[in-house]
């Protein structure tokens, strides 16, 4: 940070830009508010850089995305997008202002206070915005079955199947009847909602299998495949939303980034620890606690398994098969000393997320363009 004489923080909104300026060695100036667009920040950059200024901006993670970070990038200037989480905030300060916010980040970010999010290139937001748009249709589809599974319940038509959502669940819903014409049109509106939806998650799913086979990080997500539970949209969504697994200097910074490390608050010779922290990317984390259900039974290189490990490297191979051996021991291991599925579940996902990193290190990371 030494090289840098101005440090600019930016409160983003979607018309607006509050903008503020931290000199380094003097006072905080505010500078007003400009409009978001890209004609503005280049001519607020120009002003700025006037007598050979360095400059470094930063401004909060939120729903404007990253286009002014790679516009600023492209300029030549640094810029952090900071996580809003992370920022220090004074207990008693109940005034929020918009200057008051861009004031704060010029002062946090000349001081070095503040924790840059990592930034996505190109190709890897967009694979993230497949996922993510794929988990938001699936749970859309489970509202819409279980809205259509409560009327058939406030009505006694239950079906006595063995499962529902199947095709005989499907033929059976062709049958029932209601004695109210409304009840009837209602009753179909909801069996089209849960067809329209499922084709739609259907239709992502075969989008996300053509991106992630033409993406240049599909040896990433081939390697990861030959871990146990790490199906293809696991696979795809870890690569998404992590990038590159070696910015991680150790397996515990990444189980620490995805939250999977338990909760702890000591003092003194008092030491107390909690459930998981809960902090970081909730999408990853989801899923690497559903893969590690797969690991409540025993080590065992299965025919898929097999398949999908002999398109992998040597060492990817041993890492998974490693991967394997450790933690369905450690989920019977927790199993017999009594403690919960979900419990045990979370630890292995913990240590799951540990030999993720491992196979990352052992694969070379594509170039992309930024």
């Amino acid at each position: 940070m030494e090289q840098f004489t101005k440090f600019v923080g930016m409160d983003v909104h979607k018309a607006t830009i509050a903008v503020s300026v931290a000199e380094r060695g003097g006072e905080v100036r505010y500078l007003g508010e400009i409009a978001n667009t890209a004609e503005a920040i280049t001519k607020l950059v120009r002003q700025l850089k006037k007598g050979e200024a360095e400059l470094s901006f930063c401004y909060e993670a939120g729903p404007c995305g990253y286009g002014l970070h790679r516009q600023l990038t492209e300029l030549g200037w640094d810029c952090q997008v900071v996580a809003p989480s992370l920022i220090p905030k004074k207990a008693g300060d109940r005034v929020k202002t918009d200057r008051r916010d861009s004031e704060m980040l010029a002062r946090l970010h000349r001081a070095g206070e503040l924790t840059a999010v990592w930034v996505p290139d190109d190709a890897q937001e967009g694979l993230r915005d497949l996922t993510r748009a794929r988990e938001d249709m699936k749970h859309l589809q489970r509202q819409a079955k279980q809205r259509l599974s409560a009327f058939l319940l406030r009505y006694g038509k239950c079906y006595t199947g063995k499962s529902n959502w199947t095709q005989a669940h499907f033929r059976w819903l062709e049958t029932v009847k209601f004695a109210q014409l409304t009840q009837q049109i209602v009753f179909q509106e909801y069996i089209d909602t849960v067809l329209a939806l499922t084709k739609r998650v259907a239709g992502l799913d075969d989008q996300l299998a053509l991106a992630a086979g033409e993406s240049v990080f599909w040896p990433m997500i081939e390697a990861l495949m030959a871990l146990r539970g790490v199906n293809l949209l696991t696979a795809v969504t870890i690569v998404a939303e992590i990038g590159d697994l070696r910015r991680f200097a150790s397996a515990p910074q990444l189980m620490a980034y995805l939250g999977l490390v338990p909760s702890e608050h000591s003092s003194g010779a008092s030491k107390s620890r909690g459930g998981i922290t809960k902090t970081g990317n909730s999408h990853l984390r989801r899923v690497l606690v559903e893969a590690a259900w797969t690991y409540r039974h025993p080590a065992r290189k299965t025919a898929v398994l097999q398949r999908r490990a002999e398109r992998t490297p040597e060492a990817v191979q041993e890492i998974a098969w490693a991967a394997q051996k450790r933690l369905c021991g450690r989920y019977k291991h927790m199993e017999a000393k009594g403690k919960l599925k979900v419990q045990a579940c979370t630890a292995v996902a913990r240590e799951l997320a540990g030999f993720i990193w491992a196979v990352g290190q052992a694969m070379p990371q594509p170039a992309v363009n930024q």
